[in-house]
């Protein structure tokens, strides 16, 4: 028989009042673990949806903001929780303001006073972002150009960036950083060497810098030709 528990979980929205079962309880406390404390309300959202699914309608509705002032602290704030690309903040803004153009305005007037004290410029972004990743995601320059493109950084700006960052990269040995930090290692069969061919697709590497690697780990020609004939990631 499950054993109530009163949850009191006190996340900066103020969540109060969390009732759970012993299960539910334990599993909040597993996706919790070694995370910062704002993932709790996320923790007992699921929680909850696991034990009822289909009673999850009383989500609280923000409210809107109004005032240029308000709606310039809330975008602080979320720059400096992480960077943001010009679009990516404008996007997150507009859910906090009212439809038409009066929110719309209040939007530009916000961004464009952070760029004026040069809290948002997507050239800085852009090049921290592709470093961040050169260094410690092992990724290849493609997988940069292509989540900054889905941040919606301009192609100049990326090709900038990009081409500063990964300048004096050799990109196979990056590749085989990747594939270190992955724990992969040479291919026993087709299967694997198929596996590692489109995990580095994947991460950012052209076909012949992967092709390059699995050649010298001794991959038979007639498996890279398939390969090679696949349609990209």
């Amino acid at each position: 028989m499950a054993t109530n528990t009163n949850f009191i979980a006190a996340d900066e929205r103020g969540i109060r009042g969390l009732r759970t079962n012993a299960r539910s309880f334990l599993f909040i406390k597993t996706l919790w673990r070694g995370r910062p404390f704002g993932t709790l309300r996320a923790a007992g959202t699921a929680a909850l949806q696991l034990r009822y699914p289909y009673a999850m309608g009383f989500s609280r509705t923000r409210k809107r903001i109004t005032d240029q002032a308000a709606l310039y602290e809330y975008a602080i704030g979320a720059l400096g929780r992480r960077m943001r690309s010009v679009a990516e903040l404008k996007r997150l803004l507009r859910q906090r303001v009212e439809e038409g153009e009066g929110g719309q305005a209040l939007v530009e007037a916000v961004v464009a006073r952070l760029k004026d004290q040069r809290y948002l410029n997507d050239a800085q972004y852009a090049s921290a972002y592709s470093s961040y990743r050169r260094d410690n995601e092992k990724f290849g320059r493609l997988r940069v150009i292509s989540d900054l493109k889905s941040r919606g950084v301009h192609g100049e700006v990326i090709e900038k960036a990009v081409g500063g960052a990964y300048s004096e990269v050799n990109d196979e040995q990056l590749a085989r950083a990747f594939l270190r930090r992955k724990r992969l290692q040479k291919p026993s069969d087709q299967k694997q060497a198929a596996r590692i061919f489109r995990t580095l697709a994947r991460a950012g590497f052209t076909t012949k810098v992967i092709v390059t690697i699995l050649k010298k780990w001794d991959v038979d020609e007639e498996v890279l030709a398939t390969l090679e004939s696949e349609p990209g990631p």
